[in-house]
């Protein structure tokens, strides 16, 4: 699965400061990295389907072979998001990609090796596990990085469609995972392709990082604290430029429930699941409806399809709806879990490929919506110097929701569809009442301060 978001005044731009934007090679750059995982990881999540019928394994445990690397992910991403205020936020990148193709390169393997019979089932499918585990652990250092650098250079009225544009990069990667998976299940590979062709495109993604975005390493002032601001996009220019505080003090640690942040983490925490256990069944629900359950093979080709066209809607939410209507983060992740339970009642109707396909992109728009607004919230409830952290918080609560959500959604779908649909719709109205209440006016979220 994909593991896959992300309130101390922000001087105005004047003649003498003005507001830093960051260039287009080098945003072109992060959207590489971006697209590349995630395309990577919805590629995977089109043939997994098939690959657990073809090792006659229980749908629970392919759900669950994501588990320890979701947990882990959720351990590891403040981690790397607090070493990228001190090593920058390039080399937390470049260790994440690195974590992203020993992955897929190990994972292809494993699993090629048990659908050739090498490996028995369980084998193929613990070591497929244990190789995953490498995604949780180093490959949550990109995400945190990315959101952070882009958070750090933009200014607060513009931070959500910024953040909307590299959220979107995971959308068009989606888009293009699906649709390449079917034809990476080559005659010697077999369905075990997409991971071992997304390996060498995640080194030369890797390759094109490391070459062309400048260091970034962060610049230490002569005094005692370790930064005293996040550092800018050069590692020659002054350390004053990046401050946003005035009192050159290091942000401390923060914690998931402080009380700037318990809104959008319960939200996100809440809505992620119901987007979890939206993803973890949708492939098998193909599989069952379509009675491709006695050819698993030729099940790759519609649940990629269904995913292709849950992956566009989200691109029309993140490209044409955020910021054709100018939503903010509040109004983005109310109508987005709204239309988020809308598409998963049709989901749970649809007994053909066009409208399960039509569910899914219900869905998948509302969580478009949701996504965007929720991560930008939880940046906006920060000052530009806990940035990193942000980042790391936000990542953080996107694991948790895989630990185990998609394996439960899966499990209540096997003994009655309606018991998994139900809940999933139940925790997005949860997420809408409790946030209506809770969640910080728009207004007063992107309003540049003075």
């Amino acid at each position: 699965m994909a593991d896959v978001d992300p309130t101390a005044p922000l001087a105005p731009p004047s003649p003498a400061r003005p507001a830093r934007t960051i260039p287009r090679g080098r945003m072109a750059l992060l959207f590489a990295v971006m697209l590349t995982t995630a395309a990577g990881n919805t590629a995977m999540q089109s043939v997994m389907p098939s690959i657990g019928t073809s090792l006659g394994v229980n749908d629970v445990w392919i759900s669950l072979a994501y588990s320890w690397s979701a947990l882990l992910w959720v351990i590891c991403a403040p981690i790397w998001a607090q070493r990228s205020d001190q090593r920058g936020r390039k080399a937390m990148m470049a260790l994440g990609m690195l974590g992203f193709i020993a992955s897929f390169l190990l994972c292809g393997l494993m699993l090629w090796l048990g659908l050739a019979g090498i490996l028995p089932a369980f084998w193929a499918l613990m070591l497929f596990a244990a190789a995953r585990s490498l995604y949780g652990g180093f490959g949550s250092a990109a995400p945190p990085a990315v959101q952070a650098y882009v958070a750090s250079r933009t200014p607060r009225s513009e931070r959500t469609q910024a953040l909307s544009l590299i959220a979107s990069s995971f959308g068009l990667g989606t888009v293009i995972g699906p649709a390449l998976a079917p034809l990476m299940v080559m005659p010697v590979l077999g369905l075990a392709g997409p991971f071992l062709v997304f390996a060498l495109i995640g080194l030369v993604t890797l390759i094109a990082l490391r070459l062309r975005l400048p260091d970034d390493e962060p610049q230490f002032a002569a005094r005692g604290s370790a930064y005293d601001a996040p550092y800018s996009g050069s590692p020659t220019a002054d350390v004053s430029e990046d401050e946003d505080e005035g009192d050159g003090r290091v942000p401390g640690k923060l914690r998931w429930f402080e009380p700037r942040l318990r809104p959008w983490v319960i939200s996100g925490l809440l809505g992620g699941h119901a987007q979890a256990m939206i993803l973890g069944i949708a492939g098998f629900l193909v599989l069952d409806r379509l009675g491709l359950r006695d050819d698993p093979a030729a099940g790759a080709g519609p649940v990629g399809l269904v995913l292709m066209a849950g992956a566009i809607a989200t691109l029309l939410a993140q490209w044409g709806l955020i910021p054709r209507l100018n939503l903010g983060p509040r109004a983005a992740s109310l109508w987005g879990i709204a239309i988020a339970a809308a598409g998963t009642v049709v989901l749970g109707l649809g007994q053909t490929i066009h409208t399960i396909a039509l569910g899914y992109s219900i869905a998948s728009l509302g969580f478009g919506l949701f996504r965007p607004g929720n991560t930008s919230g939880t940046s906006l409830a920060l000052s530009r110097a806990e940035q990193g952290q942000a980042g790391g918080v936000t990542a953080s609560v996107a694991g948790a929701s895989f630990i185990y959500a998609p394996a439960l959604g899966v499990w209540l779908y096997n003994h009655s569809d309606w018991l998994g649909f139900g809940l999933i719709v139940a925790l997005c109205a949860i997420v809408f009442v409790y946030g209506s209440r809770a969640l910080q006016a728009d207004a007063a979220l992107t309003q540049d301060r003075r």
